[in-house]
């Protein structure tokens, strides 16, 4: 018998979750925040007090219309999203720890 022959077993005691979690930490501030929804929220420093420092952890779905994405200086924002509707957030890595907890405890179940 090859290694290839067809038809190959069928394994259903596993399975594959696929689930984009593109803007998670952004999502999560808004589940907090619900104000945060109609904003374009980046999830950052705020590089008006760290002297134009910092990276962009994520965004949601408004800041990216204007084009700011994970991984960009965090000053790129304020130069892409208009000041009336941006909203820096510091990032809470122990509170987006504490919910993909609760979310990988949903997959294993």
């Amino acid at each position: 018998m090859a290694l290839f022959d067809l038809p190959l077993p069928n394994d259903t005691s596993r399975k594959i979750i696929h689930v984009d979690m593109d803007a998670f930490y952004a999502s999560i501030e808004e589940r907090d925040h619900p104000a945060y929804k109609s904003k374009a929220l980046v999830i950052a420093h705020d590089p008006r007090q760290t002297g134009s420092k910092g990276v962009i952890t994520t965004a949601n779905y408004i800041a990216r219309q204007y084009g700011v994405n994970s991984a960009m200086p965090s000053n790129q924002a304020l130069k892409l999203i208009p000041k009336q509707l941006l909203v820096f957030k510091d990032p809470d890595f122990t509170k987006y720890r504490a919910v993909s907890a609760q979310i990988h405890t949903i997959f294993i179940r």
